[in-house]
């Protein structure tokens, strides 16, 4: 065996050590992998649920708010009715109530001053 030979076996085993060595670090850094593959295995698993109730909870506001649209556009309505109503009243009524307002006050003044003249 020659001098070649032996620089090359110290050179086989030399790279068959560091194989070994970096054997252990690969493996631990296989255990981290599949860690963390449990880990998001259990996130999903609570995160789905959370995500169902979310969106449960989003469409039971989605109705809740087409209902107050509903309501709303309903008191909308009531105030334009009570709006032409008062438009109408004040229209077909006003006139003539101030017109009989003033007439009884006319009539009331002139009373007044008879009964104060006798």
């Amino acid at each position: 065996m020659g001098v070649g030979d032996v620089a090359g076996l110290i050179a086989a085993v030399a790279f068959a050590a560091l194989v070994a060595l970096s054997a252990v670090p690969v493996l631990k850094l296989g255990g981290v992998f599949k860690e963390a593959a449990r880990s998001v295995k259990e996130l999903t698993e609570h995160t789905v649920p959370i995500l169902d109730e979310a969106a449960t909870a989003v469409a039971q506001a989605n109705g809740q708010l087409e209902k107050v649209d509903t309501i709303t556009t309903a008191a909308a309505d009531v105030s334009q009715n009570v709006s032409a109503l008062t438009a109408l009243f004040a229209a077909t009524l006003g006139g003539p109530l101030i017109k009989l307002a003033a007439f009884t006050y006319g009539v009331r003044t002139t009373v007044a001053k008879r009964w104060k003249a006798r």
